[in-house]
């Protein structure tokens, strides 16, 4: 235990105990870019002071240049590792705008994309977090996982990460009846490839069931290697501890709330889409410290994978449409916009300037992987928005940093960064 020092701040070799070092801005454990300032008593954090904004594209200010369908893309690279989450905020304030609602075929597929938008911001976490905190098995377990949802995203928009999936109305286009396989080529072996290729011989929808009968094993391997390992408790328990009520003074949510006992999720207590139709639970902790913060994340992964399978089933029994009947929302069938003028200045008109939405103000959240995301959009009457404003759950958690570190030591401001499971995205904006 280190010994504090008199005001002098000299200990009694004579050396300087205080010291102010600068954390990044490049650093592995940050996810981004993030510089912090760290005032030290020897390995002791007194105060951490981060500073923010090397990431910043302004998102917000970029939308009001924009018609609206164009920052679609934009949402895609707020926080860069789930992706349709914050699509799905920005489509729905649209959507409570305009007065229209998507056919439920294309709300189960929402829920369904959700869900594995979950599943792989969590891999992508416990990949990373475990990665910082010396647990190298861990990253190559959850991102061999995480690339068969890449996949899924690949499927449905041909883009492995910013997917432009979900549009105001529905979603670009109806589950594809054929899973992409695997080609042949010299690097590959053809019994390898039969392997690889053994869950795509049907649809995507076949494809993500067999990955939920797969994964729940998957998880369970996770756990066997981090959840009773003496070092990994070591490092994780009684670290940054946060009380229920200080969680909802700090404005937490996500798991960062639930994991200090507070049972609140948007899904259940607010449903939107069609989450009030699927059964699943809410997991909380009891201490609220990172290690609560991790059971927590591989507990919402089950349950993720309880919802896809409610979704898949669903699916499978009710096929229809995955878009609003309206031209001047949905862009007409391309066959159409290929022989008949009328579907031709439609589909002009709304990819260059788009389609108005009447005068208003609305706010609308979704249960983000890392906590609320919520879009405050409000309209003129014109083509773009007067003004957007992102309510992102890193940029709030991030606040809580300093409070959060003071007193541990230098090493587990690594863990408490990993806990909080912050992407710079949607923080600088």
């Amino acid at each position: 235990m280190i010994n504090p020092q008199p005001r002098t701040g000299r200990g009694e070799m004579g050396e300087l105990r205080s010291s102010t070092i600068n954390f990044g801005p490049q650093h592995p454990a940050a996810h981004g870019v993030l510089r912090m300032i760290a005032e030290l008593d020897g390995e002791v954090v007194q105060r951490l002071d981060p500073h923010i904004g090397l990431l910043h594209r302004g998102t917000e200010k970029l939308a009001e240049t924009k018609p609206y369908n164009q920052s679609i893309g934009y949402m895609d690279r707020l926080d860069y590792v789930s992706m349709l989450s914050n699509e799905h905020a920005y489509v729905m304030a649209i959507e409570a705008l305009l007065g229209i609602s998507p056919p439920v075929r294309a709300q189960y597929i929402r829920v369904l994309y959700d869900e594995i938008t979950r599943i792989r911001n969590h891999l992508m976490w416990i990949g990373t977090h475990g990665l910082d905190l010396g647990a190298m098995a861990v990253f190559l377990y959850a991102f061999r996982d995480r690339e068969d949802l890449i996949d899924c995203y690949e499927a449905v928009s041909g883009a492995r990460l910013h997917a432009g999936y979900y549009r105001p109305g529905g979603v670009y286009r109806d589950l594809p009846e054929r899973m992409p396989e695997h080609q042949q080529n010299d690097r590959i072996s053809a019994k390898k490839l039969k392997r690889l290729n053994e869950d795509r011989q049907g649809s995507l929808l076949d494809f993500i069931q067999a990955f939920t009968d797969r994964f729940p094993g998957h998880i369970d391997e996770l756990e066997t290697l981090l959840t009773d390992n003496r070092i990994w408790k070591q490092r994780t328990v009684d670290i940054a501890v946060v009380s229920p009520e200080r969680a909802l003074q700090l404005g937490f949510t996500g798991p960062m709330l639930r994991g200090s006992g507070v049972e609140w999720d948007l899904r259940k207590k607010q449903p939107y889409e069609v989450y009030d139709r699927v059964d699943f639970d809410i997991p909380v902790g009891t201490n609220g410290d990172t290690y609560d913060r991790y059971l927590i994340r591989m507990e919402e992964m089950r349950q993720s994978v309880r919802i896809m399978r409610q979704c898949i089933e669903w699916l499978h029994q009710h096929p229809g449409p995955v878009m609003v009947d309206d031209p001047k929302v949905a862009p007409p069938r391309r066959e159409n916009m290929k022989g008949d003028m009328e579907s031709l200045i439609h589909h002009f008109k709304l990819f260059s300037e788009g389609y108005s939405i009447p005068q208003g103000e609305t706010y609308q959240a979704v249960e983000h992987p890392k906590g609320e995301f919520g879009i405050y959009l409000v309209s003129d009457g014109s083509n773009k928005p007067y003004r957007l404003k992102i309510r992102a759950p890193c940029f709030v958690h991030l606040a809580a940093y300093d409070e959060m570190a003071k007193g541990h030591m230098l090493a587990d401001v690594v863990a408490i960064i990993g806990t909080m499971d912050i992407v710079f995205g949607d923080v600088d904006r």
